[in-house]
């Protein structure tokens, strides 16, 4: 009779991923800032930064929550830094770096900014640590760190939208992922109640009466 056959690298690590318990279950989430912000915009609601983490601390066990942006330094008062400073003090592994100012071709001012190398060199060497990425953007550029990611066995799940026109994210990156989940289901979970958000713009104008409130810093960013 002939010996059994020994599982190799791939089996035993879906062995190991059967074995684990969902509450069980490490997990890193990966924020691209510029993109989930749009995509939620697109969806109309606002992102919730204090339910999303709780709802993936309800998933299992949260190991990292990475947000990135890019910011501009020069500037004497920043309607990111808020938000940075919140997401610093609250769970979340903050990424930023300096964003490039130019004049586009309508001469209108734009701010370049692009996460997409810290981004994956952190998912890389998380890898080996944790058994589900969460990736929150559309972006296709990140398709092949998707597939180096799923070859050291972790699992993939992306998060953005096709119910817009045109959908927010890339289908090679959707084709790629383990699981996409559609961020317009998630609205309900990890959404702001818009009266919060009035409220808060309310408060926060009453303190800084003379500065600039734009919709959102990311409105003008360019990503690549």
């Amino acid at each position: 009779m002939a010996p059994p056959k020994r599982p190799d690298g791939q089996d035993r690590k879906n062995m190991k991923r059967n074995f684990i318990m969902a509450d069980q279950e490490r997990i890193a989430l990966f924020i691209d800032g510029a993109n989930l912000y749009a995509t939620a915009k697109s969806l109309g609601f606002d992102i919730d930064y204090k339910r999303l983490l709780k709802e993936f601390q309800g998933r299992g066990r949260l190991l990292r929550a990475f947000y990135y942006t890019a910011l501009v330094e020069d500037q004497e008062y920043s309607s990111i830094r808020p938000l940075i400073d919140w997401l610093d003090y609250n769970g979340y592994a903050v990424v930023t770096k300096p964003a490039k100012e130019f004049v586009d071709a309508l001469g209108r001012r734009k701010v370049k900014g692009n996460m997409d190398i810290e981004l994956a060199v952190d998912a890389m060497e998380m890898a080996d640590h944790v058994d589900h990425m969460v990736l929150f953007s559309g972006d296709g550029d990140f398709r092949s760190l998707v597939e180096a990611v799923q070859r050291k066995g972790v699992r993939v799940s992306v998060l953005s939208t096709i119910t817009t026109q045109p959908p927010m994210v890339a289908d090679e990156l959707r084709r790629q992922a383990d699981e996409f989940v559609d961020l317009v289901h998630l609205a309900n979970k990890i959404g702001r109640d818009p009266t919060e958000r009035t409220d808060r713009l309310q408060r926060f104008q009453e303190r800084r009466p003379a500065a600039p409130i734009p919709t959102h810093p990311h409105e003008e960013t360019a990503d690549d």
